[in-house]
């Protein structure tokens, strides 16, 4: 199992990004796929989810409206796209998968299952 995101960079206050999550080595879309980032000096947190079951999805409540998480199945890839970005989106942000078909809790995310090397993400004038 291998989870590859990239697509970061530096970005203005209001701006947008989209992060892409190349998945490998499984056939991602039987599986719930999440977004966790973590910041300097701060805990992870998770961020986004969509399962495998009917593609819900779930946003934690500071990037609600701003992002949106999508899987191209074709592709084996997971995306992440971001809108109005603030300065307290700075931060590593890692695509992961813990091999279940539901998501799980967002204060769970990037703590057990599977990630790669995370995609820098800076927000700043």
């Amino acid at each position: 199992v291998q989870l590859q995101a990239s697509g970061g960079g530096l970005v203005q206050p209001g701006g947008s990004l989209k992060l892409s999550c190349a998945a490998s080595g499984f056939t991602s879309d039987y599986y719930a796929i999440y977004w966790f980032r973590q910041a300097p000096g701060k805990e992870r947190e998770g961020v986004s989810c969509i399962s495998s079951s009917d593609d819900s999805s779930y946003y934690v409540d500071s990037v609600k409206g701003r992002f949106t998480i999508s899987r191209d199945t074709a592709k084996n890839m997971v995306y992440l796209q971001m809108t109005s970005l603030k300065p307290e989106d700075t931060a590593v942000y890692y695509c992961a998968t813990e091999l279940h078909v539901h998501c799980p809790p967002l204060y769970n995310m990037g703590y057990r299952g599977y990630w790669g090397q995370g995609t820098l993400v800076t927000v700043s004038s």
